[in-house]
């Protein structure tokens, strides 16, 4: 896991994090393209890679016969790169593809973090967009290929982990073997990122010629990291959009019946990896007879009775054993639990933190989540997305026959 996101790509080049990251499997001089994948999977395994604000994650699943060669290949790509433009083309072309895919012929595509973002932060690297736009991308040169790797691909701004068939002295042993020659790389100085709540609310709508339902979203800013209402937070989340049993989906799906569905996400990471500003958004499609306003009007019931009364025990323990179970769930895999450790040594410089979620999930009260509400969840802090369909939109002209 490397330390570097979408907030610590150079202006001017939006989506330059998510490029790099595909540039990372197009090869070396030692290693052409196609031998780091063939290596992989020759024997079984299997490889990704994904860019989020605040950092970069690579992972394989090997059998552990073929660890040593995989180790060899990190290193190798931490080292150089195969720097052409041939490649380089190649993959602005892939990645603009990706986005036509995933975003601009989706309905509703991207809007409930890529737009949201742009209206709830202030700062360019909080609001920009990560995944890019095509004339940002199509400027990127090898020059800034060369310089982000120098910048950010050095063994001082990474993290490894292993896990599974391994004894902590073997992998200490390998990791110094590959890449304990590897120089240490200046860093560029850190950026604050930091951003005050939101102090009015920020209503924008907007038009969708795929959609086929009216969409919402809605965002409000939440503590950093490490912050006494992380925790209080993440719970109201899975209190407020967690599955059936969750209080919007009872209130506004089940209850007022003007919801279709409701989700809570956090951030695009989760609530306990990020390194910066990020939001908690609540996405909800809504029956067409309904409004955003009515919508917007049942969310803040709901919020309003936890403001008030908190959470009743029962509720509480539910809603905590859910979130356990998730959390332990993910790290039963050894894939899940090398990344996690990794990702919460580069967020939180202690991977142990790894270990210490759960308690800060068990310890959250109602007095803390009423807190939580009535700090986070107002909304002078929160940002809404009215996302219709077009033809909603295409109203006809007063005395118009239908």
């Amino acid at each position: 896991v490397y330390h570097v996101g979408m907030r610590l790509e150079p202006k001017n080049r939006t989506g330059f994090a998510h490029l790099f990251e595909h540039l990372l499997f197009q090869g070396t001089p030692n290693a052409p393209k196609g031998i780091f994948d063939t290596t992989i999977t020759g024997g079984g395994g299997w490889n990704n890679g994904s860019t989020r604000p605040d950092f970069t994650n690579y992972i394989e699943t090997v059998p552990s016969s073929a660890l040593e060669p995989i180790l060899w290949l990190e290193a190798d790509r931490m080292k150089t790169l195969d720097f052409s433009a041939t490649t380089l083309k190649n993959q602005q072309d892939v990645v603009k593809e990706e986005i036509r895919v995933n975003v601009k012929n989706q309905p509703y595509g991207g809007f409930m973090w890529i737009d949201i973002s742009q209206h709830a932060f202030q700062k360019w690297e909080n609001n920009h967009d990560g995944y890019g736009s095509f004339e940002d991308l199509e400027n990127a040169s090898l020059d800034d290929v060369r310089a982000f790797h120098r910048d950010y691909y050095g063994p001082n701004n990474a993290v490894l982990a292993i896990a599974g068939d391994i004894t902590p002295q073997q992998g200490f042993a390998l990791a110094q073997k590959y890449f304990g020659a590897i120089p240490a790389r200046p860093v560029p100085k850190g950026t604050d990122f930091s951003e005050p709540l939101n102090t009015a609310e920020k209503r924008l709508q907007q038009s969708d010629a795929l959609a086929q339902v009216p969409a919402i979203a809605a965002a409000w800013k939440v503590p950093e990291r490490g912050s006494r209402d992380q925790a209080p937070v993440a719970v109201l989340a899975e209190l407020l959009g967690g599955g059936d049993a969750s209080l919007f989906y009872q209130g506004l799906v089940k209850g007022r019946e003007i919801a279709l569905n409701v989700d809570t996400l956090f951030g695009l990471t989760g609530p306990f990896e990020y390194n910066g500003p990020t939001v908690m958004t609540v996405f909800a499609l809504y029956k067409p007879n309904s409004s955003a306003d009515a919508l917007l009007k049942a969310m803040d019931e709901e919020i309003a009775k936890v403001a008030k009364d908190g959470v009743d025990d029962a509720t509480l323990k539910r809603v905590k054993t859910r979130m356990l179970a998730d959390w332990n769930n993910k790290l039963e895999s050894f894939i899940n639990r090398a990344d996690t450790v990794a990702k919460m040594q580069v967020l939180w410089g202690d991977a142990n933190v790894v270990n210490k979620i759960p308690g800060l999930i068990e310890g959250v009260t109602s007095d803390d989540i009423r807190r939580a509400v009535r700090t986070y969840l107002v909304p002078t802090n929160r940002t809404v997305i009215d996302r219709k369909p077009a033809a909603m939109l295409a109203a006809p002209a007063a005395g118009t026959n239908k």
